[in-house]
């Protein structure tokens, strides 16, 4: 996998990194130190990325497509937590801090490019960059209470309360997430999703 530097589009990578909601004011000394620990992978739809139940940790930061954090049982019974494109990220940070192996895998929804590096170079850093360190875990917090509200809400909303839920919280995803993988999130069968899809007033 290539540095940063190394890749053949280098300065677009650049651009879309400086576009992270983390990166996006991060001093040139910040971003000077950070840019050699990075590498650029590509994914295809359907690879995992980290697997729960696993020790490997790592963090990406989404350059192009879309990814899923996701849960399973032995029965092999899944709930998708979230998905995360484009200037967002997805991490093992809780995980790594409470010294526990994965609780979700992170999975390639569509194609996807990401930088990332391992979490101990990620924590090394952060514990050197005070304020991306204060942004990098405001966010993790709040991508908690996102995963906590969504379980919620599959709990006391409808399948229409559900679907508009999702529509007014992420209207940039719900054109390119699958079908299949939208129904899965949001509790619901394909067909269902197809015909609340179908009535007036849904876009």
């Amino acid at each position: 996998m290539p540095s940063v530097g190394a890749h053949p589009q280098h300065n677009t990578v650049r651009l879309q990194l400086r576009q992270n909601l983390i990166f996006n004011d991060m001093a040139q000394a910040d971003w000077a130190d950070l840019e050699p620990l990075l590498e650029i992978a590509d994914y295809n739809k359907g690879s995992p990325l980290v697997q729960q139940g696993h020790s490997a940790m790592e963090q990406f930061f989404i350059l192009d497509g879309i990814l899923k954090r996701v849960v399973s049982n032995a029965e092999g019974k899944e709930m998708i937590l979230r998905f995360a494109a484009e200037t967002d990220m997805d991490t093992s940070y809780a995980a790594w801090r409470l010294g526990t192996p994965m609780p979700y895998s992170i999975v390639a929804v569509t194609k996807v490019c990401a930088a990332k590096l391992s979490m101990q170079h990620w924590v090394d850093f952060i514990e050197c960059h005070a304020a991306v360190k204060a942004r990098f875990e405001y966010e993790v917090m709040r991508l908690m209470s996102e995963v906590m509200a969504h379980t919620i809400t599959l709990h006391l909303l409808d399948a229409p309360g559900r679907l508009s839920r999702f529509m007014r919280k992420h209207p940039e995803l719900a054109a390119r997430i699958p079908k299949k993988e939208l129904a899965a999130y949001l509790n619901l069968t394909p067909e269902t999703l197809s015909r609340l899809n179908r009535r007036p007033g849904t876009s």
